[in-house]
């Protein structure tokens, strides 16, 4: 965070301490106990929190602290505005110094949070700024603690649980909020260049008697991690800065903290300046039997069938995934002529060629340990990731220290000879193995699986240098934001209706993500071998997410081409995915199954999109109130790719005769 002192007085309190933030909310200190709680509207939602931390084998807490003292000072933060930083120092004889910084911004519905412990040879891998035993919403109903996964991969899902006295573990960020009311707490870590974070919530009914936010977290299901996490070591060590807020919809409040994340932690590739990213990617159908004269007729079907589907630059991107090697001969020092024949027959229709690469995976550790990294002088086994179990394996792949010298040896010749070649994409996998806790990395001022994804990941952007449109697939959901333009939301989806349901959960509740990163994506759209209301599913889960990047097959013609043609050159299918941001859930009470309502506000335009994920025929319902629509206004609901219309006064009943979805701009009649 930038900060610029416009008063550097400073006022020392062992009494009470009470600091107003935003519009209706209050921390509140206890100079006594060290103690401190969080008021909305004059109603206490967070009571009694304190901190704790671990170091060299022994946990402190704020209640094993004697002396408190509380320091306030006038900050301009000059991303988030005018704020009071206070500082709550705790001290005892014997015991490291343990410091609360707060930041309460006057113009934010949040604050910021973060724990500084200092003394001699400190060691820990534990820092927890908040945890209480007295939390609260303010309204009651339908009361839920949401699942963030850490990644997107094993088709894992988000969860949005009911408030249960079993306790939920969220990574990096966690919401309890009242479906209802729509109220809700978020809290969340801003910085994911050190630590990975863990949200514990468990409570009942709209009460919290567990609620704690700390940095250390890792979990073999959540962040793939088989050993404990990483230890700092210093005179000082500072926990993550977090974001704890609370709003009177909680879908603002996951927003709020995405903006707030890019602002704190901004990235550190150049943001993408160019149009929403459109096109086709490989691994949607042909995958594994990917070869030049596919490719090429993946290009003509492009320039010949579907002129119309291009960004506002006029463009769209042919993306190589996996087994573009088998257009080389020789390995990447071998004939690259092929390779280099189809960049430049994308490049003569108009079209931008891209290519597909996993820098921190080693797919071959199976066979002979003595093989050479490529533009290396290392084995891969030399490179390998050392953890407490032996290795990181996981997706078939084995991880690759970031740190290791072959592994940067590597990403420089691989991608060095790609932008020779001269693609203007990559799409990036498996990056949660750079992500991995180890016993032991290569460059040993590096501790922990966070400092090492970071460390791999600028060295990559170094490579790189802007030359590219960056797309993460498999990766970790919130670190990767720094390193990439574009975003997988999910895992692999391909072409049935429960595979658009699986990544619309993901939708559902990580939407959010769409001011992390410059888009977000819902992976390849495939069609191939279902019926007319899954390809309207799968073209409009597509559109919601931000992107549309097209999988099928098109070098064989299909009865289905004809209508996804028309659909795909439709303008008005253009103008939704111009912003390239992603709709927001109406309805966040699925579980880990998606909402059937999706809208999104562009200035004037408003669009609902509206699913039948049931294999069969069914009705949604839609409340005019619930979509945040004027009382008093009558609605028209114009379909974008069947032009059809509705008729919204009140409440509405969208029927399907099958599995489906609706795209609508919604206009006051």
């Amino acid at each position: 965070m930038l900060l610029s002192i416009i008063s550097t007085a400073q006022i020392v309190r062992a009494q009470n301490e009470t600091i107003l933030f935003g519009k209706h909310n209050e921390l509140i200190i206890d100079g006594q106990s060290g103690l401190f709680s969080i008021k909305h509207q004059q109603k206490i939602i967070i009571d009694h929190a304190y901190a704790s931390f671990s170091t060299n084998q022994t946990l402190f807490t704020t209640g094993t602290y004697s002396s408190h003292q509380i320091k306030t000072e006038k900050i301009n933060d000059r991303l988030l505005g005018k704020a009071i930083k206070v500082t709550l120092i705790s001290t005892a004889a014997g015991k490291p110094t343990m410091r609360q910084l707060f930041y309460c911004y006057e113009n934010q519905e949040f604050l910021i949070t973060e724990l500084e412990i200092s003394g001699a040879a400190l060691r820990t891998n534990y820092l927890a700024p908040l945890i209480t035993q007295t939390a609260q919403l303010l309204t009651e109903g339908d009361v839920r603690s949401l699942f963030v996964p850490f990644d997107n991969d094993t088709f894992i899902s988000y969860n949005a649980k009911p408030l249960s006295k079993q306790t939920n573990i969220s990574a990096e960020i966690g919401a309890i909020y009242d479906n209802n009311s729509r109220q809700g707490l978020i809290l969340g870590s801003l910085n994911h260049m050190t630590w990975k974070t863990g949200v514990k919530s468990a409570g009942q009914n709209a009460s919290l008697k567990q609620l704690e936010i700390w940095a250390g977290y890792t979990d073999p299901a959540v962040t793939r991690d088989t050993m404990e996490h990483g230890y700092l070591r210093g005179n000082t060590i500072s926990s993550p800065k977090m974001f704890v807020g609370y709003f009177s919809d909680w879908r603002d409040g996951m927003e709020c903290y995405a903006k707030a994340g890019r602002l704190v932690e901004p990235p550190y590739i150049q943001p993408w300046m160019k149009a929403t990213p459109v096109g086709w990617n490989s691994w949607g159908v042909i995958q594994d039997h990917l070869n030049y004269e596919k490719a090429t007729q993946i290009v003509d079907f492009f320039d010949r069938k579907i002129p119309q589907f291009r960004n506002e630059d006029n463009t769209a991107y042919i993306d190589l995934d996996s087994y573009w090697d088998n257009m080389i001969k020789g390995g990447l020092s071998g004939d690259l002529s092929q390779l280099k024949a189809f960049v430049s027959y994308c490049q003569a229709k108009h079209l931008e060629p891209g290519v597909y690469w996993a820098p921190f995976a080693d797919w071959g550790f199976r066979g002979n340990k003595d093989r050479i990294a490529e533009g290396s002088i290392y084995t891969f086994s030399e490179m390998w990731t050392k953890t407490a179990k032996g290795y990181h394996d996981i997706d078939g792949a084995r991880a690759l220290d970031p740190t290791h010298p072959g592994t940067r040896a590597r990403i420089h010749y691989v991608i060095n000879t790609l932008k020779d070649c001269g693609f203007k994409l990559i799409k990036i996998d498996f990056l949660g193995h750079a992500a991995a806790e180890s016993t032991k990395f290569y460059d040993t001022t590096i501790t922990t699986g966070m400092q090492a994804f970071r460390y791999g990941m600028e060295y990559l952007s170094d490579v790189l240098h802007h030359s590219m449109l960056t797309y993460a697939a498999i990766s970790p959901s919130l670190a990767t934001a720094r390193y990439a333009h574009v975003r997988r939301i999910a895992c692999d989806a391909f072409n049935t209706i429960d595979h658009s349901a699986y990544t619309l959960n993901s939708v559902s509740y990580g939407w959010w993500q769409t001011y992390l990163y410059d888009y977000i994506d819902a992976d390849h759209l495939v069609f191939h071998q279902t019926n007319e209301g899954t390809h309207r599913a799968r073209l409009i889960s597509g559109l919601i997410t931000g992107t549309i990047i097209l999988g099928d097959d098109y070098t064989v013609h299909e009865d289905w081409h004809d209508q996804i043609i028309e659909w795909l050159q439709n303008p008005a299918l253009k103008q939704v995915f111009h912003s390239g941001k992603a709709f927001r859930p109406v309805e966040g009470n699925t579980g880990t199954k998606s909402s059937t309502l999706f809208i999104r506000q562009d200035g004037e335009n408003i669009y609902l999109a509206v699913f039948n994920f049931k294999k069969g025929p069914n009705h949604v319902v839609i409340d005019k109130h619930r979509l945040g629509l004027s009382p008093a206004e009558t609605y028209q609901l114009s379909e974008i790719l069947n032009h059809k219309t509705e008729i919204l006064r009140t409440t509405l009943n969208i029927t399907f005769e099958q599995e489906g979805a609706y795209l609508y701009r919604i206009h006051k009649k």
